[in-house]
């Protein structure tokens, strides 16, 4: 519960009296309905709102679905955003939507993932769907504008959005304007014509003006509606009408004052005092007026109103909620504030009283802030806060907190620590650690003390007396959490113990968020039981109150863990039971994909490629509104696996960097750098001198201190001191990588690394064959062999090469684990290799090149090559691009001719 849903802002607006058909427009809009989109953008007063609800009344009869939402404010909040949008569809079609609200109640659910679950569905709709939404200019969030971006991009051909605004939005309508998918209906349309204007003026107000007077008034208006109607007004019961309009002039908003002075002037006093007072309502009916008003007879004054066209516009079937004309109310309120400023806060203050009492906090805490009564407002905002957290609000409660005065949220502890989980979850820790030590004086201050009349208060002020109890575990946690994004380790570990000590035996996800947060403090360390036992402790805790999603998350974290730990097979199984829970609901919850890229990584190890990249197709599909912000790179890094075992080190590479550029920090320790797995294949694909930089620049050294976020990079360094040796054959080259790895084997056997134990003792093996003592070699190759079998380790051993190759045939020989030794020779045999070397070529092609290749000979297009292929259309993008250059042509039809020549393809090429 942040506010009401208000069904009001799904209605299409009723037809008000005194409507001039406008038959020219509708037709204009019935064309651009086979358009993407339709743009209807003009200043306020143009008549925006009445063609479209003009329109759709008529386009209903011929069978069109129409969805409307009226957007304020407050939709600026993504999740609210996402929330009506739903709403206004499942209006018209039900069946839509049920993914998408399911996904709203996820933790922190991203605007595109909800829109993708609504496109799907839309896609199944038969019937054409327009989709309106009503001033759309008051949208200024980023995030909501890049979501309707996405939205308009994937919009199914049945589907049609109409924007009516201010002012053009962000959407990139110059792209749009270039397909050809764009209708534009701005002010120069909107305008009334003369015969328009005459129809209103001697049609509808019954004013009786010559052809003359119309054509001189639409002249000196422009056509601007709002100026017209407003005219009209001002022209009841005067003589001299000509005059009138021959004195008639100045811009928009001189017009707009001076006209609404005319009409407020010429009501009675009863009701001029009626709009001013209501001006300051964003939604009107009888009840609300009658308090903010102190008088009786709010309803009938409000049918009155729309009776007498003062721009009020009905927002139900029923007639019971209004809504101002946004260009009238502003000039009410202006007047109100010239004439009474001192009433404002007063009619503030009985509006939010009223709203407060009928159940619309949201409301009730607009109208105190702007009657500046902070303390109320703050108040509100605190027992509203539970809910908001709980529904995903954050913008919007983020919104409410910096409107307030900063020495009002100081004195209420419980409000500030709310700041303060606002703020960490959008990563942002300045200010942080102040506001804890704010609240944090409130927990010693005395019950009660003597104080001077006057004085600021000396208890703090609290609403939520349950959160208040809460607020010793909820700094503790706050501080771990500030501590572990900032690099302190032991600062963590404290503050997570004493959340722990504090929080209650009934609150399992305060629980459960401090456990894990001290699992990943301890990994940090390379204390990999303790991290698994404290994290997976945490993530049961989530499970078992209902926090799936979280759950999912966190499984993605254990089998990090079990693989370090070597626990290959436990932590497949730790992938799939996760997968299973991701996909109980749908749409899938967020991290589905990361756990197919998680279970790709392991099939990779296995030397199953095939299956391997089957998942990362599968992780792709689900799209990205399935995965977690680290996703992306981590696709990338494990496809660059694919292909590095694919015999392709070039395309891995290229997968390697565009890793780097998607990379997104999380609260997990970066163990695996990208730029220390590009170094890897760097010495494998023989590009030693670009390993070295690597070095150079990472500033490494066989003789650093070690650490565990370090090891992996450390290992690296062994690495490529081992293929600078093997090339340069310097005496005494071996010393450096041998004493480095001896090192890194006590560190890792200490933390119980097992994985890590398992990759060093390989490479030891290698530096002793190097320096040939075989039967050195053969004892760091046979502990290996006995650690990685029960878990299925293959590329480990393969991706060494030929050297490797020649030791696993020795310890074979000499009975060294004979059947796993044999079987990693065997795989190793299979490993594609790049091509037999053909004259012509700037470069070979590898075998996965030559299989793009034959399939560009074909009639498929990019996505069915990719689906015959099992790999995504990126992949198949890079491998058409690597073939381009290798062939020296430009296009498919090039490739495949030069191919011709070369003997690489047949004449009659098919599939």
């Amino acid at each position: 519960m942040s506010s009401p849903f208000l069904e009001t802002k799904l209605h299409v607006p009723r037809g008000r009296r005194g409507l001039v058909s406008r038959p020219r427009l509708n037709e204009y809009l019935s064309r651009g309905a086979e358009l993407a989109l339709t743009l209807v953008s003009a200043p306020a007063g143009f008549g925006k709102t009445t063609l479209l609800a003009e329109w759709l009344a008529d386009g209903r009869a011929k069978g069109r679905s129409a969805a409307w939402l009226s957007l304020d404010q407050r939709d600026n909040d993504p999740v609210l955003f996402c929330t009506y949008l739903v709403a206004a569809l499942r209006s018209v079609e039900p069946a839509v939507g049920d993914d998408a609200l399911s996904f709203l109640q996820s933790p922190q659910p991203l605007i595109e993932a909800v829109l993708g679950t609504v496109l799907n569905d839309l896609s199944a709709v038969s019937n054409d769907v327009v989709v309106v939404l009503d001033d759309y200019h008051l949208i200024e969030a980023r995030t909501v504008h890049d979501g309707m971006a996405f939205l308009l991009e994937r919009l199914p051909p049945q589907v049609h959005l109409v924007l009516a605004t201010r002012e053009d939005p962000p959407l990139q309508l110059a792209r749009w304007r270039g397909r050809g998918e764009l209708l534009e209906i701005r002010a120069a349309e909107l305008r009334f014509t003369t015969d328009e204007a005459a129809a209103y003026l001697n049609g509808v107000t019954g004013i009786e003006l010559t052809s003359q007077d119309v054509a001189a008034l639409e002249r000196r208006t422009e056509g601007w509606i709002t100026a017209i109607q407003l005219a009209a007004l001002s022209m009841q019961g005067r003589d001299d009408i000509p005059g009138f309009i021959a004195g008639f002039a100045g811009d928009d908003r001189y017009i707009v004052d001076y006209l609404v002075e005319e009409v407020l002037q010429r009501q009675p006093e009863d009701r001029r005092s009626f709009l001013l007072q209501t001006s300051i309502l964003s939604r009107l009916n009888g009840p609300l007026c009658e308090a903010v008003t102190g008088r009786g007879g709010g309803g009938a004054t409000l049918e009155a109103l729309e009776h007498g066209n003062l721009f009020l516009f009905p927002l139900d079937d029923r007639r019971q909620w209004y809504r101002y004309h946004h260009l009238f109310a502003d000039v009410l309120q202006a007047r109100i504030l010239d004439e009474q400023p001192d009433e404002m806060t007063e009619l503030h203050r009985r509006a939010s009283d009223w709203c407060e009492q009928n159940g619309e906090r949201s409301e009730a805490i607009r109208h105190a802030m702007a009657a500046k009564q902070f303390d109320r407002a703050a108040e509100l905002v605190e027992l509203a806060m539970p809910a908001l957290r709980q529904a995903r609000h954050d913008a919007t409660l983020l919104d409410w907190l910096q409107a307030l005065p900063d020495e009002v949220i100081q004195a209420r502890p419980v409000l500030n620590i709310g700041y303060v989980g606002v703020l960490m979850s959008r990563g942002e820790v300045e200010g942080v650690e102040e506001r804890l030590r704010a609240a944090e004086l409130w927990l010693h201050a005395p019950t009660a003390i003597e104080q001077a009349p006057g004085e600021p208060s000396a208890k703090p002020v609290v609403v939520d007396e349950a959160a208040f109890r809460r607020l010793p575990a909820a700094i503790a946690f706050y501080r771990a959490a500030l501590a572990h994004v900032v690099g302190d380790v032991d600062g963590t570990m404290t503050n997570a113990r004493r959340a722990l000590e504090l929080v209650g035996e009934d609150d399992p996800v305060e629980r459960g968020s401090a456990a894990a947060l001290l699992g990943l403090a301890y990994w940090s360390t390379g204390a990999l039981d303790d991290a698994y036992r404290w994290y997976s402790d945490g993530m049961s805790s989530f499970e078992n109150a209902g926090f799936v999603p979280d759950a999912v998350s966190g499984a993605i974290t254990i089998a990090d863990l079990q693989i370090v730990q070597g626990h290959l097979r436990e932590a497949m199984s730790t992938y799939e039971r996760g997968l299973r829970l991701a996909t109980n609901t749908t749409p899938p919850l967020s991290g589905a994909a990361d756990l197919h890229v998680g279970m790709s990584v392991l099939l990779t190890e296995h030397n199953n490629l095939d299956a391997a990249r089957q998942h990362l197709l599968a992780s792709s599909e689900l799209g990205k509104y399935a995965g977690l912000p680290q996703n992306r790179h981590r696709w990338s890094v494990a496809m660059a696996r694919v292909l590095q075992g694919e015999g392709d080190p070039r395309a891995a590479l290229q997968l390697l960097d565009e890793a780097e550029r998607l990379y997104v920090d999380g609260y997990s320790p970066n163990v695996r750098p990208v730029s220390a797995l590009k170094a890897r294949v760097r010495v494998a694909a023989g590009e030693l001198a670009e390993a070295l930089g690597w070095v150079r620049e990472r500033r490494l050294s066989a003789d650093d201190d070690l650490s565990y976020l370090h090891e992996y990079e450390h290992i690296t360094l062994a690495r490529v001191l081992l293929a600078k040796h093997e090339t340069e054959r310097a005496a005494g080259g071996l010393h450096d990588p041998a004493q480095l790895l001896e090192r890194l084997l006590g560190a890792a056997e200490a933390g119980a690394r097992t994985g890590s134990v398992i990759e060093i003792l390989v490479v030891q093996a290698l530096v002793h064959q190097a320096g040939r003592d075989i039967p050195a070699a053969l004892a760091a190759l046979e502990r290996a062999l006995t650690l990685a079998e029960p878990e299925g380790y293959v590329r480990l051993f393969v991706d060494e090469g030929p050297a490797m190759a020649s030791l696993l045939r020795t310890a074979a020989k000499k009975g060294i684990a004979p059947g796993y030794a044999r079987r990693l020779v065997a795989a190793g045999s299979k490993t594609p290799v790049t091509v037999a070397v053909l004259p012509g070529l700037i470069e070979q092609l590898s075998e996965r090149e030559l299989d793009v290749l034959r399939m560009l000979g074909t009639d498929l297009d990019g996505p069915d090559i990719a689906r015959e292929l099992s790999v995504s259309l990126s992949t198949v993008r890079t491998h058409t691009n690597r073939i381009f250059a290798k062939l020296d042509v430009h296009d498919r039809r090039a490739a495949v001719r030069r191919a011709r020549e070369l003997g690489l393809l047949a004449r009659n090429n098919d599939r």
